[in-house]
């Protein structure tokens, strides 16, 4: 049966002020309804029960994805003690997991991403699971069709045989390219950003984790005897921090000989900065991305963001970023890719962690 692991542990440093570490991206709302993981939950509404979802975070998060998420069962939310990248993460889900379906698929999905429609990300999951029935060491990923050269993701370079309409097996993966690269794969017409979203039968993943990292199974098994005990939080305190910290796509996709890709039909966003807010939201006559009471004039290509009933008030300004919050207001050029994360990081040197 298909089970639904969403990874919901990130930071999203790039949304600050809004995003703190107790409170990151994926706990916000930033486009549509709801919150970023109640969105990812909706969506895979129809393709699982809430007895079939799990939930990876870590402590800061776990109360605030419980209250977002009730019907999700306690035991279906694993607590991170330690931040260990994400095979570990998957990993520890696997052994969850076989615990109590032996014969489980998963979807893999991270919490902060925009998706629509729900129905042809649906489609597309019954396709994933339709080329693991047909042969289980598949491991299918989900490629999204670039939109521009993007030095931001990571590239998933398809064959160009099919292996079925809109399915390729996998000839390589690209880590984040220079703007020529980029450039150059966009050309091809055979480079696919790398969605990060994932699907396999969870005995392959574990075998070929096994396989591949056998220090971070041999560690997750030592846990295996304390699921569902008193004593499961302290084995855990004790064991997941030993292990290896390294990514799923470097631990097993990268070395797995049969990946194969399904073309998303679905439009797809990482939301990964302020900056993406244009393409998530309506713009008013002047550009502007607003979200909460503001009352602007001679103000053009702004992105403000406001909180509760505080107004922001704006005149003669262009391409800025103004986001309050009750106890940190950012204002920022819009244009600036990096400016909030030097932010954050000026903020963690200067012990200003109260604001973090």
């Amino acid at each position: 049966m298909l089970h639904v692991m969403i990874m919901a542990g990130g930071s999203g440093t790039r949304f600050w002020p809004a995003s703190r570490t107790k409170m990151p991206k994926q706990l916000l709302q930033l486009a549509g309804d709801g919150t970023m993981i109640q969105q990812t939950q909706a969506r895979c509404d129809g393709l699982v029960s809430a007895s079939r979802m799990w939930v990876v975070t870590n402590k800061l998060q776990s109360e605030e994805i419980a209250r977002q998420i009730p019907s999700l069962p306690a035991d279906h939310i694993l607590v991170e003690p330690c931040a260990r990248n994400t095979a570990p993460c998957v990993g520890l889900a696997v052994l969850h997991l076989l615990v109590k379906d032996p014969e489980a698929v998963m979807l893999v999905t991270p919490a902060d991403q925009v998706i629509s429609p729900i129905s042809e990300f649906q489609s597309a999951v019954q396709t994933g699971l339709s080329l693991i029935k047909e042969d289980s060491s598949r491991f299918v990923l989900f490629g999204i069709p670039p939109q521009y050269p993007a030095t931001g993701f990571g590239y998933i370079e398809a064959a160009k045989e099919t292996v079925v309409e809109g399915v390729h097996a996998v000839e390589s993966f690209k880590e984040k390219p220079d703007l020529e690269t980029a450039k150059a794969y966009l050309a091809s017409g055979r480079y696919f950003w790398n969605s990060g979203i994932f699907m396999w039968k969870a005995q392959t993943l574990w075998d070929t984790l096994a396989q591949h990292e056998p220090t971070i199974t041999e560690g997750l098994l030592k846990l295996k005897e304390h699921i569902g005990k008193p004593t499961y939080d302290a084995a855990l305190a004790e064991v997941f921090p030993t292990l290896k910290s390294i990514s799923i796509d470097y631990a097993v996709l990268e070395r797995a000989d049969n990946c194969v890709m399904i073309k998303a039909p679905f439009e797809w966003d990482d939301a990964g900065s302020w900056q993406s807010l244009t393409r998530l939201n309506p713009q008013d006559a002047d550009e502007n991305t607003i979200l909460g009471k503001h009352l602007g004039l001679k103000t053009k290509g702004c992105i403000i963001r406001s909180s509760g009933d505080h107004l922001i008030s704006t005149y003669g300004v262009e391409g800025l970023i103004i986001v309050h919050t009750p106890d940190a207001t950012l204002v920022a050029d819009a244009s600036d890719d990096q400016a909030v994360k030097q932010l954050v990081e000026t903020l963690k040197e200067r012990g200003l962690t109260e604001y973090l």
